[in-house]
């Protein structure tokens, strides 16, 4: 069903940029990430994660669709006549005011540091390292939530269930990222995959035996004792975090 609040009206012309397409290959012309391909020519909108243009309001002026992600995008307009893309949160409406800065509203669509959002605000768009833009939680639908604060460190718990610290420094936006009934989303067909460049995925199982692990054998012989990728790694139940990951000490309780 076509989305009634989105803009029809041609992406904003000086922040677009073509988005070249490698279909899964890497500097030597090898498939290095299977099942892409076949997409169709795309213009990457530029999102300013950063939202460094601080303590000045800005006006949504349409809400539009974005091809390369899941959320929709807002585009904003400063006094000045600047024009950015951001995030569109749950709840942003056109005509409303967003502003980013270290005294700003506890509002939706407004940016600030963690260390002056109060405990229990629904944040997204959460930096890692201060000034470096938002990185955490952009998907359509995220939210992260204040629980505690502790010197240095605010701690988020992320949509995972995983609770996480962050620097308090570091910027983040209010409220939900929209388009929350993108997980209820049906794909038609298979020919709107292959126009989002994801090709067919072929069951180990009904390969060969030169070509996969589960291959071979007579009728549905099925996966074995031990499920493998097409590379002899374990497919299931093995933990591929690193044990040494420098983020490992950022993590107050793990995931469910």
């Amino acid at each position: 069903m076509k989305n009634t609040i989105l803009s029809n009206k041609e992406p904003e012309k000086g922040l677009i940029e073509i988005l070249k397409k490698h279909s899964g290959r890497d500097v030597s012309g090898q498939i290095s990430v299977r099942h892409q391909g076949g997409r169709q020519k795309r213009y990457y909108r530029i999102i300013d994660f950063r939202r460094d243009k601080r303590n000045q309001e800005a006006k949504v002026v349409r809400l539009e669709y974005d091809p390369n992600r899941n959320a929709h995008i807002a585009l904003v307009e400063y006094k000045d006549g600047e024009k950015r893309y951001i995030l569109h949160p749950k709840n942003l409406n056109v005509g409303s005011l967003v502003v980013a800065g270290d005294n700003a509203e506890i509002r939706v669509g407004n940016a600030l540091p963690l260390k002056n959002i109060p405990l229990g605000i629904e944040i997204h768009n959460i930096e890692i390292i201060p000034g470096q833009g938002g990185k955490v939680i952009r998907g359509a639908g995220g939210a992260g939530i204040v629980v505690a604060k502790e010197g240095k460190f605010v701690h988020i718990k992320l949509p995972s269930g995983e609770v996480k610290k962050f620097l308090k420094d570091a910027y983040a936006t209010v409220g939900v990222v929209g388009n929350e009934a993108h997980k209820e989303e049906n794909v038609r067909k298979a020919g709107v995959k292959i126009l989002m460049g994801i090709r067919p995925t072929v069951r180990g199982t009904a390969q060969n035996p030169r070509s996969h692990p589960h291959g071979g054998g007579e009728g549905k012989v099925g996966e074995g004792m031990h499920p493998k990728t097409p590379w002899g790694k374990p497919a299931r139940g093995k933990k591929t975090r690193h044990p040494k990951k420098w983020s490992s000490q950022l993590i107050v309780s793990k995931r469910k």
